[in-house]
C-alpha cells in the first residue's frame, strides 16, 4: 500500500545517533565519578527519551542523589555534540526526497529533547521534513508511546490520519503506532533486531529505505 503521509521516528530510523548519545552519556557519568557503559549498553537504554536513557545508565537510576546533576551534564554536553558523528542511514536522504517529490507529507516525532530534534531535522533534512516534534513537557504533550506527538504532527501538517503510516525502529514505535491507530513499518537497520520487534508486536518490516517507495 502506498501512503500519503509518513510519520518517522528519528534515532535509529532516520539518523544513526548512537555514538553521540553514548559519548554524552559516558561524559556525564565520568564527570560525576560513575561507571561508564559500552555502546551496546546504550543501544539497549535508548528509545524512551533521554531522561529514561540516563535513568538506566546511572546506578540506582533516578533514586541516585546525584541523578539530576548527571542528567543536566548529559543534556548540556549532548546539545553541543549531537552532530559530532550523527548522520542519516544510507539511502534515507534520497528516499525522503523521492517521497517529497511524489507529493507525500513528511514529519518526525521523537522522544528526544525538542531542541535537539528540531536542530537535527533542520540540519539533515531541511527540504523534506516539514514538522519535527520532540519531547516538550511544557506543552503538556505526552511522549511516545502515547499518541500525542503523532496527533500533533498530523495537525501541524494539516492532514487526517487516513493515508498515514508510522515508521520506526523500536517496540516503543510499534506501540505508538497502535495507540495512534496507524499502520506501522518497522525498520531493520536501527537499534532493535527483528526478533525483538516481533516479540513486541511488529508485523511489517523493511531492510532498506528504498522499500518505502
Amino acid at each position: 500500500m502506498k501512503y500519503s503521509t509518513y510519520i518517522f521516528d528519528l534515532d535509529g530510523t532516520l539518523l544513526n545517533t548512537l555514538t553521540d548519545l553514548a559519548a554524552s552519556c559516558n561524559y556525564a557519568l565520568r564527570v560525576h565519578g560513575m561507571p561508564e557503559h559500552s555502546v551496546d549498553d546504550v543501544r539497549r537504554f535508548v528509545g524512551n527519551g533521554v531522561r529514561v536513557l540516563m535513568e538506566r545508565a546511572v546506578p540506582d537510576g533516578a533514586a541516585n542523589p546525584g541523578f539530576e546533576a548527571v542528567f543536566a551534564t548529559f543534556r548540556e554536553h549532548y546539545m553541543h555534540h549531537s552532530l559530532d558523528t550523527t548522520c542519516p542511514y544510507p539511502g534515507i536522504s534520497e528516499t525522503l526526497s523521492e517521497l517529497k517529490n511524489r507529493g507525500c507529507r513528511l514529519a518526525v516525532v521523537s522522544n528526544k529533547m525538542m531542541a535537539a530534534t528540531v536542530e537535527l531535522c533542520h540540519h539533515f533534512f531541511p527540504d523534506t521534513i516539514e514538522v519535527a516534534i520532540g519531547e516538550h513537557e511544557a506543552e503538556g504533550i505526552r511522549k511516545k508511546p502515547a499518541p500525542d506527538t503523532v496527533f500533533a504532527a498530523l495537525a501541524q501538517l494539516g492532514v487526517e490520519k487516513e493515508g498515514a503510516v508510522y515508521v520506526g525502529d523500536s517496540d516503543v514505535d510499534v506501540q505508538t503506532a497502535a495507540n495512534a491507530g496507524l499502520p506501522c513499518i518497522s525498520v531493520l537497520w536501527g537499534f532493535r533486531n527483528r526478533d525483538f520487534l516481533e516479540k513486541h508486536g511488529a508485523k511489517t518490516f523493511i531492510s532498506a529505505p528504498y522499500e518505502l517507495l
